[in-house]
């Protein structure tokens, strides 16, 4: 069983929200603690854009999303809000899929002009679908995020420093729960 489960809420393949929470991943697992990973991509595009609620690999990520503790949502704002893919995998989701969760949103955009959407996009839905945590969460605007030579990201100190202090957060949360049910 995975503690912490991300999911990527865009259909490109590389982006800098991947990268931020391929990052995450790597701050996580330095706390000892085993993560799972969800994309949109995951799912048939088929099964996404007709709402199959019966297909196996839905199944499959609705199970992973129960049994973890935590989830880290890493998606781009697009007008104001998380991404259509990412809308359509979560409307494939139980009611209350993220019941007892504690949620960490993670949102790349252009500009500081959608800070906001996290409080007004994402945190309303988390809600509605059972969260009992939802951490500020992390907004980045995508000039903080570059990448060397080789690939690798480079954060600007404050996007760090505030990636760190979340993760913390969370994996602080995450143990809590692992005590308590111990």
């Amino acid at each position: 069983m995975h503690e912490i489960i991300t999911i990527y809420g865009s259909a490109f393949q590389s982006s800098r929200s991947c990268a931020i929470l391929k990052y995450t991943e790597e701050l996580i697992a330095k706390h000892g603690l085993e993560t799972g990973s969800i994309t949109v991509r995951d799912l048939p595009a088929e099964d996404l854009i007709y709402g199959n609620f019966e297909s196996p690999k839905l199944k499959e990520l609705q199970l992973l999303i129960k049994q973890a503790r935590a989830v880290i949502i890493s998606t781009p704002v697009y007008n104001s809000s998380y991404t259509g893919a990412l809308k359509a995998l979560l409307d494939l989701m139980p009611q209350y899929a993220f019941a007892g969760k504690t949620i960490l949103p993670i949102v790349t955009g252009g500009s500081i002009n959608h800070l906001l959407s996290i409080d007004y996009a994402m945190k309303p839905l988390f809600s509605a679908m059972g969260a009992t945590h939802i951490l500020r969460g992390v907004y980045v605007v995508s000039s903080q995020i570059q990448f060397d030579e080789h690939g690798h990201i480079q954060l600007d100190s404050e996007i760090e420093e505030r990636l760190q202090v979340s993760i913390q957060e969370l994996v602080n949360t995450v143990k809590q729960k692992q005590l308590v049910s111990a």
